[in-house]
């Protein structure tokens, strides 16, 4: 994890049991005797997640219904920290931090993830955008019981990102996005199937489950993840003079070169692949200016 994750060492679970005490009946003992978490079970995953945002984010309120994804807090902070790192590199190693710096979160979810570490690890302001109107309802219930002052809009566009979003007089210093990864619903069961079997979990039974949660548009969408950022590239020359950095994680890393020739074609003025490491998986994202 990167070296700012307040998560390095990993979960603290009689500190996560004082803020969500139902959390200890989903903990099983290891063959050591230490406590884990039945991660194939998704009220197990829910419950974790929000005793990190009570514990560490300073969050009062946060639930979701069964249908949408549920962040894995560590990971999502990587992403606020390495993003943290690239505002630096502009800014003679000094990483900004307060309400002058703005950012954009594209398809925050009702989950809000981003905007809630952001917030809380760098005081920075948010909008966050999504296409899916409960999901916005969700987001802005959460913002408000939390005192967030976090704005959400709703993209009423199906095919639009940036536009509607981004108005004549924004500014945003970065935007960041976590796309939808897969073409389809098959897709995700099958990106699921691998999880549960990088955690040696035996998921024969119930294989239509998500641990995580998530329905489309969070996980799949026409064109998966290459499509979609694609598009996000094109659309992005539309408001290069109204945003710093755009950025957005890549989950495949094949789709990494088809996509750097899409920026090369757009003639941006740099872009870079970030490198992010959590444990035995390796994430990245793409970032890109004019």
């Amino acid at each position: 994890m990167h070296p700012r994750n307040k998560h390095l060492s990993g979960y603290d679970f009689p500190l996560l049991l004082t803020y969500v005490p139902e959390l200890e009946k989903h903990l099983i003992t290891k063959e050591n005797g230490e406590s884990t978490l039945n991660f194939a079970d998704k009220t197990a995953v829910l419950l974790l997640n929000k005793a990190l945002l009570f514990a560490f984010y300073d969050i009062k309120f946060w639930d979701l219904p069964e249908q949408f994804l549920c962040p894995p807090v560590p990971g999502r902070a990587d992403y606020i920290h390495a993003l943290a790192d690239l505002l630096a590199s502009d800014n003679g190693g000094e990483i900004p931090t307060g309400k002058s710096i703005h950012c954009l979160d594209i398809g925050t979810g009702a989950n809000l993830i981003y905007p809630i570490l952001g917030r809380a690890l760098y005081k920075w302001r948010f909008v966050g955008s999504d296409i899916n109107e409960i999901a916005v309802k969700i987001a802005q219930n959460i913002s408000q019981a939390n005192r967030l002052d976090i704005k959400i809009k709703h993209q009423k566009q199906d095919n639009a990102i940036f536009s509607s979003i981004i108005g004549k007089s924004d500014y945003f210093d970065i935007t960041m996005c976590n796309p939808p990864f897969h073409a389809s619903e098959k897709e995700a069961q099958q990106g699921t199937q691998r999880k549960w079997k990088n955690l040696g979990i035996d998921k024969s039974e119930g294989k239509n489950t998500l641990n995580f949660g998530g329905h489309a548009p969070e996980l799949w969408c026409e064109g998966g993840e290459l499509g979609f950022v694609k598009n996000m590239i094109c659309e992005s020359a539309n408001f290069k003079e109204q945003v710093g950095w755009f950025t957005c994680l890549i989950s495949k890393k094949d789709n990494i070169p088809l996509l750097t020739k899409a920026l090369k074609q757009q003639k941006v003025a740099n872009f870079k692949t970030v490198k992010m490491v959590q444990g035995n998986k390796q994430s990245r994202f793409l970032a890109w200016r004019y």
